[in-house]
């Protein structure tokens, strides 16, 4: 039987066609119909100034649309364990593959979150411990902090054919101490800071914000007939006492209303202490801070483990023992096990700990809270599961993984993101470092400005397109600062003495005063203990660290930096009506979204949908509110204005008003000019939340000003102005003292102090202090050599 040839040429494979990310008409944010395509298994940056929507394109339209994509495959049943995701506002998305986001997101701050249970460590070494621990005191979860030990016995009633009771017992091992409940502090409450005990409520005993007598709080208390209202609490009798301060919750008539009673600590502990610090009123936070005291728990001292679990030991070492050392020399321990039982176990902890040194992180301790942890820390801990992943042909995207990083730390990093691109990876980067930046092999360059500004591609192609490019990026790729010739005189020094706060020797230091100090070193030498652990935040300190802004879909930068309020009051007095009307949480919002511009629909199993709302048009306000103008515009057109011109607005004619146009000028100072009054705070940057912290805490009194790492989130171009902004502040009498790792801003610095001269127990040392042109000289440390390299010398 004769063959059939085929002599035609084979069609090209269509996974061919498949080697770039294809977007069309991207619209998310502030994105002007974004297309663009982006080649595979290849390593892209994206750069770009602040706001210009760098974010917008990466995570929000090409991560979120891949994990919306994966999270349909699952079953409806377990879609409705998972949050719901809208679709990014887009025409056309294609050639998407799995996504894994590692952002600067910090990890959650429950106090039982730390460095091992946030990564595999913690489990590997529970189950090393269960199968060689001596003594053997039971399987993994007995030296699980977070499992408590659970004791139950009774009867249990059997149906098969006949019901028949069994009696049956349940025991459950775990490790968490039963004193702290596994976080390794108790808090006390110092309850003369709640009451004064000579004096009986109707004499006002309470000394607790928002128990006033005659209030509603105090009443619930004072009319309870738990007991005598006019008798001193110090005379109460032990039931009378324990009815006050600790009775259980119970619904009752007090003064003939139905109201559910509580003893003082329980209830204050609900109302006050469950809730975040940062979001509390001053008055209430100052009063948070003074009632309840933080010690080491006695019963476990600080280990959280319970005390069997801190009895069986490894050659002399327990698990507490094994997560309190730096992980460095915890891999070496690790190392010199040898247990052929227990050897793929060893090989694969050994793994993930000399991960975390080769990420540069192995200062940390497996026992360092999780929420302690910078944004940069945190983003290199989450990158940690997938340096060894057998995973290939996957979408990993970075928010600017350099940061927290000083220049030595940087090339580790860039040799990381190359060996996840040679591992057949698209990985792709938003970030503002040169040395980043230079490593790319293909870049898209947003902007050309910020806000409305912004949200366009202004370049995309090589690193040395870019460089001879005419964008923003292009012209300060290149920028170096020079190290000032003359420096300012310090007018007093701040006397640092035997500081020891975490990795620090004895540290002794004298901080110039009215002058611009930068503390640096590499990432754990120390910088973040020194500076906040022996410079509190006080009457005369204001301290801006990293911690997130908390803030609601209803939160902006108007409610945030307090400006709606002098805004709503020029317009209540323009109009002769009550400021409420134009609040849009208040009285004003309109009543079909109640304020918010939008409505949202939750559909069960579906991604949830936002609509703009038809009643107020996504203005968020009642018609009749719109009616009223201050200046020719309403309280929407207001808040739709971008921080630039409601500074021009509100600084001349008919809408001058000085208190709203100071905060403008705030605001404009750090930068923020393109943010819009009414944007949600949950759209903002890292970068931009920082920054628009500094601009509410500059109106404080302060005579010393702490900074960590204020270019976080920066673009080349925006370091200069931040430096002028520095600059001012010290003009104007102020102590600036910042944490940083950028050149820039060390080489503009009249002093600085360098710590190491490595990381951990390598590091908490002053190796230099003195002035830029002392130490580019002098070139004994990292920071020495880097900032020679960098500004040419």
């Amino acid at each position: 039987m004769a063959k059939r040839t085929n002599t035609q040429t084979p069609a090209p494979r269509a996974t061919e066609s498949h080697d770039v990310i294809r977007v069309l008409g991207a619209r998310e944010n502030n994105l002007k119909d974004v297309s663009i395509e982006i080649p595979k298994r290849q390593l892209t940056v994206f750069t770009g100034v602040s706001g210009s929507g760098k974010s917008s394109l990466v995570f929000d339209t090409i991560a979120a649309e891949s994990q919306r994509l994966i999270n349909e495959t699952y079953s409806a049943f377990v879609q409705g364990f998972m949050p719901t995701l809208a679709r990014p506002d887009v025409d056309v998305l294609e050639g998407l593959t799995t996504a894994i986001s590692v952002d600067q997101q910090r990890m959650g701050a429950d106090p039982r979150s730390t460095v091992g249970t946030a990564t595999d460590a913690n489990a590997m070494l529970r189950i090393l411990f269960s199968r060689l621990g001596k003594p053997h005191i039971g399987p993994p979860s007995a030296y699980a902090f977070n499992v408590p030990t659970v004791r139950a016995a009774g009867a249990i009633t059997v149906e098969r054919g006949e019901k028949k009771a069994v009696k049956a017992t349940f025991s459950r091992t775990g490790g968490m101490c039963a004193r702290c409940e596994g976080r390794g502090s108790v808090t006390d409450l110092d309850l003369t800071q709640l009451y004064d005990d000579s004096k009986s409520l109707d004499e006002g005993a309470l000394t607790i914000p928002g128990y006033k007598p005659g209030g509603w709080n105090y009443r619930l208390y004072s009319e309870s007939g738990f007991f005598a209202s006019d008798k001193p609490i110090r005379r109460f009798t032990k039931r009378e006492l324990h009815a006050f301060l600790h009775h259980e919750p119970t619904r009752m008539k007090i003064a003939g209303i139905n109201m559910t009673y509580e003893g003082l600590i329980p209830r204050i502990q609900k109302s006050m202490l469950a809730k975040d610090k940062e979001g509390m009123q001053p008055h209430i936070r100052e009063f948070v801070e003074r009632a309840v005291t933080f010690t080491t728990c006695p019963e476990c001292d600080g280990t959280r483990l319970a005390e069997g679990a801190r009895s069986s030991k490894i050659k002399r070492i327990s698990i507490a023992d094994a997560c309190a050392m730096q992980i460095s020399d915890l891999a070496e321990w690790v190392r010199g096990l040898k247990e052929p039982s227990v050897a793929p176990l060893l090989t694969a902890l050994g793994h993930t700990l000399d991960s975390f040194v080769e990420i540069g992180l192995g200062y940390l301790s497996l026992d360092r809270p999780a929420g302690t942890l910078s944004g940069g820390e945190a983003q290199r801990v989450k990158m940690i599961r997938h340096l060894g992943s057998a995973l290939t042909d996957v979408t990993y995207v970075f928010d600017e993984p350099t940061i927290g990083l000083h220049p030595h730390d940087i090339q580790r990093m860039n040799d990381l993101l190359l060996r996840l691109r040679d591992k057949g990876n698209t990985v792709l980067v938003v970030e503002h470092k040169p040395e980043t930046i230079a490593i790319a092999d293909h870049v898209v360059d947003l902007g050309p400005g910020a806000g409305t500004a912004g949200g366009t591609v202004c370049f995309e192609g090589t690193v040395e397109g870019l460089r001879r490019g005419d964008t923003v990026t292009g012209r300060h790729l290149d920028d170096r600062a020079t190290v000032k010739e003359t420096v300012r005189k310090p007018t007093g020094a701040l006397e640092i003495r035997g500081a020891t706060a975490n990795n620090l020797r004895k540290v002794d230091v004298d901080v110039p005063l009215g002058v611009l100090v930068v503390v640096t070193g590499v990432a754990g030498s120390g910088k973040s203990s020194l500076v906040h652990g022996s410079i509190p935040a006080g009457e005369d300190v204001v301290a801006i660290d990293q911690s997130p802004i908390r803030g609601s879909r209803r939160s902006n930068p108007a409610t945030y930096t307090g400006l709606l309020e002098p805004i709503r009051k020029a317009f209540a007095k323009a109009n002769d009506v009550k400021p409420a009307l134009f609040s849009a949480n208040s009285e004003g919002a309109c009543p079909t979204c109640n304020g918010a511009g939008v409505i949202y629909t939750d559909l069960a199993m579906m991604a949830g949908v936002a609509t703009t709302c038809e009643d107020c048009e996504g203005k968020r306000f009642q018609a009749s509110v719109l009616e009223y103008h201050l200046g020719g515009r309403d309280i929407s057109e207001v808040l739709a204005m971008s921080v630039n011109e409601a500074e021009d607005f509100f600084g001349a004619g008919e809408a001058r008003t000085p208190a709203a146009h100071k905060i403008l000028e705030r605001l404009s100072d750090v930068g923020l000019g393109y943010l819009t009054l009414g944007q949600p705070l949950t759209t903002l940057s890292g970068g931009e939340r920082q920054r628009l912290k500094l601009a509410t805490h500059m109106a404080e009194k302060g005579g010393v000003y702490v900074l960590d790492e204020p270019t976080t989130g920066l673009h080349l171009a925006d370091v200069e102005h931040l430096l002028g902004l520095l600059d001012r502040l010290v003009d104007a009498g102020k102590s600036v003292i910042v944490i940083e790792h950028h050149q820039a801003v060390m080489a503009h610095a009249d002093w600085i102090i360098d710590l190491g001269p490595g990381a951990g127990h390598d590091g908490g040392r002053v190796v230099f202090e003195g002035t830029p042109a002392d130490l580019v000289a002098d070139r004994s440390t990292l920071t020495g050599e880097h900032l020679a390299a960098y500004v040419g010398s």
